[in-house]
């Protein structure tokens, strides 16, 4: 993947290996309890003719080392109803043999996709592909390159949002481990709820677990490719929870999220990733992505709902600036974080200016 050149505020810290709800090695979990309130409490079916067919996105590049070991994670899911859409963004390596050789093996039975990337980056191939003017309708898992999914990651997601409204984002937790898979950690489960207010300053929807139904797809593709968005999860985030779509949050631990230097993200683990989140909050970078974000989002007011169209009005007329006017219009306005401290740390860096 391409990886960029700094890492978003989020809520994927890793914590120590206990055991979290998770899904077993063989066979769908139940469904744990819900984190928002929308969260649906359907259990993956066992008959997997009931669910929709789906369409796995995965965007490549330069990814022959573990590529393999994703693709034979799809062909091990309890819900076998998908096809795979592929955009590579000019792989150097054996990327593109090893997805030709993996269309052929599947035959028939499923179309095999695999497109040019628009070679802009990690987010603009994800966000190109998700608007490729042949990808058929239906619900969309989103994959990354060098992850290995549990059995039954898409019947549990298709599960809960066959209950979610008409146009839902749906992500879950993951399990963080090193190059051979040895489990490290975990994800962070989100504490709040997810809404709008939350999503202008972070991202709680980690995109290697997230699944859009077919009305949120239709959504995605009428806003189109934003340019310079930093991450495409966090817009879809963004997209979903301001067009008033229901964002459900899973606390299950549905992949094998694997750490090493080449993949464009790595879990914000320890001492070292929040000195640079700090540094990307007072260099300013953070505002910057703020800025892209309120524009991107501007531009596409016509699809939010009127009250989260003004509060993007109202925080595009009002630009960062020393003082407390600007904390006090992210108090007023609703905005937050995941939690009391870190939303105390967005307000003083509002008064500082620096957001």
């Amino acid at each position: 993947m391409h990886a960029p050149e700094s890492q978003p505020p989020s809520l994927s810290e890793s914590q120590p290996p206990s055991q979290p709800p998770s899904l077993p090695e063989s066979q769908p979990p139940h469904q744990p309890p819900p984190l928002s309130a929308s969260l649906p409490t359907s259990q993956p079916t066992s008959q997997p003719a009931r669910l929709p067919r789906i369409t796995i996105l995965l965007t490549t590049w330069n990814g022959a080392a573990h590529l393999q070991e994703q693709l034979d994670s799809y062909r091990a899911q309890t819900h076998d109803a998908w096809d795979l859409w592929v955009s590579d963004d000019g792989s150097g390596d054996a990327t593109r043999q090893i997805l030709e050789t993996f269309r052929a093996a599947e035959g028939p039975r499923r179309e095999v996709r695999i497109v040019e990337g628009p070679r802009r980056g990690h987010a603009a191939n994800f966000l190109s592909l998700l608007c490729h003017p042949e990808l058929p309708a239906g619900p969309v898992a989103l994959s990354d390159q060098d992850d290995v999914w549990l059995p039954g990651k898409l019947a549990l997601a298709l599960g809960a949002l066959r209950d979610a409204g008409p146009v839902a984002l749906y992500g879950a937790q993951s399990f963080h481990t090193d190059g051979a898979l040895r489990r490290i950690g975990r994800s962070r489960i989100p504490r709040g709820r997810p809404c709008f207010c939350n999503a202008l300053t972070q991202n709680v929807v980690s995109g290697h677990s997230a699944v859009l139904s077919a009305g949120a797809l239709e959504l995605v593709r009428r806003a189109g490719v934003p340019a310079g968005i930093p991450y495409h999860d966090w817009w879809l985030y963004q997209l979903v929870s301001g067009a008033g779509g229901e964002v459900v949050i899973d606390r299950a631990r549905v992949l094998n999220y694997r750490q090493h230097r080449q993949n464009a993200m790595g879990a914000h683990r320890g001492l070292t990733p929040r000195l640079e989140r700090a540094r990307q909050v007072l260099g300013r970078t953070y505002a910057g992505w703020i800025a892209t974000n309120l524009a991107a989002l501007d531009r596409v007011g016509r699809l939010l709902t009127p009250e989260n169209r003004a509060l993007v009005a109202a925080l595009c007329a009002a630009p960062p600036r020393p003082g407390l006017a600007r904390p006090l219009a992210f108090r007023r306005l609703g905005l937050h974080r995941q939690t009391r401290l870190t939303t105390a740390s967005l307000y003083l860096a509002a008064a500082l200016g620096r957001v």
